[in-house]
């Protein structure tokens, strides 16, 4: 009998390690080419080296990362199913209350990969040359300045919104469908500022075509080290990083996800996956997955209040 309940109490854990030829899906719920997939791509073949088992990404795009997400949240909790996904996560549970699961609740964190930091940028048309010039310019004329996202709901958007909301100004959103036509009117004067991921920026700002202002996080960043953090407005915490990470299928066996954690702690401090990182503006993080249910339960609250305080929708 004893035997007997060591066995059953295996089971779980033996059919999440699944055999040699049983694939793992990373799915990613968003298009090829973006930073998200290329976290996966570039984790994919170090797992199935280690795990011993293919590990191959498959793209699921649409409605935001919720049609991915929820097939990863319903899928089978035996290992077979990973999402890689990045904060846009937690903000779509204020953004879609209709939702229909909870990532919090319904996904079981395994690791964060990495994280990816946002720069406050100008059309050096507006002569808006600081932070506080920003600021100040927007207390003197509300609604005056346009800013540009790559559509409602995106960590870009809240951002600024956060900005807004802390700052207590005002900035007219002009909603884009994705970051190249944005950044096309940005460059064109047809949009004043904008938040955008460092690399996408950072050509623009060291050919003098756009004006940094700030960067997301709490420190300045080496490539950009003259550009201050928004903390310098002292106005709370408004690190606005981006941060990315794998999840698994609420229920799936604690010793598997223990596994891969350790896998990715050490596939993550590999020099030639910072590299590859590097060109999307993403420096590599690992986290415990107690830690990362922490950040993610966090995080929706402080972006939740956030969309209820704006009254921000997805639309």
């Amino acid at each position: 009998m004893l035997l007997g309940g060591l066995a059953a109490l295996a089971t779980p854990f033996a059919r999440a390690q699944g055999s040699a030829d049983t694939p793992v899906r990373l799915v990613v719920p968003f298009t090829p080419g973006t930073g998200i997939d290329l976290i996966a791509r570039q984790i994919a073949p170090a797992l199935s080296e280690r795990l011993k088992r293919p590990f191959f990404v498959e793209n699921r795009p649409g409605a935001s990362g919720n049609i991915g997400t929820q097939e990863v949240v319903r899928a089978t909790p035996d290992g077979s199913t990973l999402l890689v996904s990045v904060n846009t996560l937690v903000m779509n549970m204020a953004l879609y209350p209709r939702l229909g699961f909870n990532p919090v609740s319904d996904l079981a964190p395994v690791s964060q990969t990495s994280w990816g930091q946002l720069l406050l940028v100008a059309n050096p048309g507006t002569k808006i040359d600081s932070l506080q010039g920003l600021i100040a310019r927007a207390k003197a004329k509300p609604g005056a300045l346009n800013y540009g996202s790559p559509g409602a709901g995106t960590p870009h958007h809240l951002a600024m919104e956060l900005l807004k909301n802390r700052a207590a100004v005002s900035l007219t959103h002009i909603s884009y469908r994705g970051t190249a036509p944005a950044v096309t009117d940005l460059l064109g004067g047809q949009i004043d500022v904008m938040f955008l991921p460092i690399h996408v920026a950072l050509q623009h700002v060291k050919a003098g075509k756009l004006t940094a202002l700030a960067i997301s996080s709490d420190k300045p960043s080496p490539l950009l080290p003259e550009v201050p953090p928004l903390s310098i407005l002292k106005l709370g915490n408004m690190n606005v990083d981006m941060w990315y990470g794998v999840l698994a299928p609420a229920g799936t066996p604690r010793p598997y996800i223990e596994r891969l954690n350790k896998e990715l702690r050490e596939i993550l401090a590999q020099p030639a996956i910072a590299k590859a990182f590097e060109t999307q503006g993403m420096t590599p993080a690992h986290s415990t997955p107690e830690a990362f249910q922490q950040m993610l339960a966090a995080d929706a609250k402080r972006w939740a209040d956030l969309i209820k305080a704006q009254g921000i929708t997805a639309e």
